[in-house]
């Protein structure tokens, strides 16, 4: 399976879109700062999460979630 995920920060409630195939293991890097993106704004918690089951349409629906619709539609039907 492939994830695409939504992360909060704690610290400015920012949001993160990302994508990887074990969501338990990359939550947990970008909660250790081993996340160069994100890691001067954790901590993080998973406020949302899809499931793939393949690689193409997860990595084409985190450029959507990534893009200005995308901002939208993630406001509207994900949060």
């Amino acid at each position: 399976m492939y994830f695409v995920y939504i992360l909060q920060s704690d610290q400015d409630a920012t949001f993160y879109v990302g994508f990887s195939e074990n969501i338990e293991q990359r939550v947990e890097e970008h909660n250790r700062h081993l996340a160069k993106y994100t890691s001067t704004k954790a901590p993080y918690r998973l406020v949302w999460y899809g499931a793939f089951r393949d690689k193409k349409t997860a990595l084409s629906f985190e450029k959507y979630l990534k893009s200005s619709s995308g901002f939208a539609f993630r406001n509207k039907h994900l949060l």
